[in-house]
């Protein structure tokens, strides 16, 4: 029987972690690998530092470590924290939501934007930007004004923020928007359909990537 594939978010929030369970629920295949989700009671409620980054590294490195069974591995933040470092360790893919979210949105869009949890995300998703050489599919990355993981997703002030960014990213050429916090997967279909434009939930498409490596049904 094949291992689970094990969907870290690498914060300590509850409702975000449900929030994971329930955006990639309809994936799960009647056979292979199933999804088990989970998150790192040590690490801070929303990643929002370099320092958060550092800590919630380590904490989902030390948590494939200890799951060498797993099918797949998904980072369920958008800095993909602890993905590089995990990825030596383990045999099995590991993925971050931050690769599989723009990787997807460059298969249905020649250009893409990204809302951004705080300014202080940006810089960080750059690094990664340059890093997997596709700078010049990046329509530009705009950012919420520094919200928790948990907000992002439920608050109804953020959510309207989220239309004006999405609507301003496809005003700067972005054919589809890859939103950047796992806490965002409760409002992808709604902002979808209210700016008109794709809108990629990168949890969802790190399962489904993770889903496909596995290899669904063998």
């Amino acid at each position: 029987m094949a291992g689970k594939i094990l969907i870290i978010n690498p914060n300590s929030s509850a409702a975000v972690t449900q929030g994971i369970r329930d955006a990639i629920a309809h994936l799960a295949p009647p056979s292979g690998p199933a999804f088990e989700v989970t998150d790192l009671p040590e690490s801070p409620a929303t990643i929002m530092s370099g320092e958060d980054v550092a800590v919630a590294a380590l904490g989902f490195a030390n948590a494939v470590r200890a799951r060498p069974d797993a099918a797949a591995y998904v980072s369920a933040c958008f800095s993909d924290p602890g993905v590089d470092i995990s990825r030596p360790l383990v045999p099995a893919p590991v993925i971050g939501i931050q690769e599989a979210g723009m990787l997807t949105a460059m298969a249905v869009a020649d250009r893409f934007g990204i809302i951004a949890l705080s300014p202080m995300s940006v810089a960080r998703h750059r690094v990664r930007i340059r890093a997997m050489g596709v700078e010049s599919r990046l329509a530009g990355e705009l950012a919420l004004p520094g919200v928790s993981a948990e907000a992002s997703g439920r608050d109804p002030a953020v959510y309207d923020r989220c239309v004006s960014l999405g609507r301003e990213l496809g005003e700067m050429g972005a054919g589809a928007v890859v939103l950047g916090c796992a806490g965002m997967a409760p409002v992808r279909a709604r902002l979808e359909q209210e700016i008109g434009i794709k809108v990629i939930d990168p949890v969802q498409a790190a399962a489904a990537m993770a889903l496909g490596l596995a290899g669904a049904g063998r």
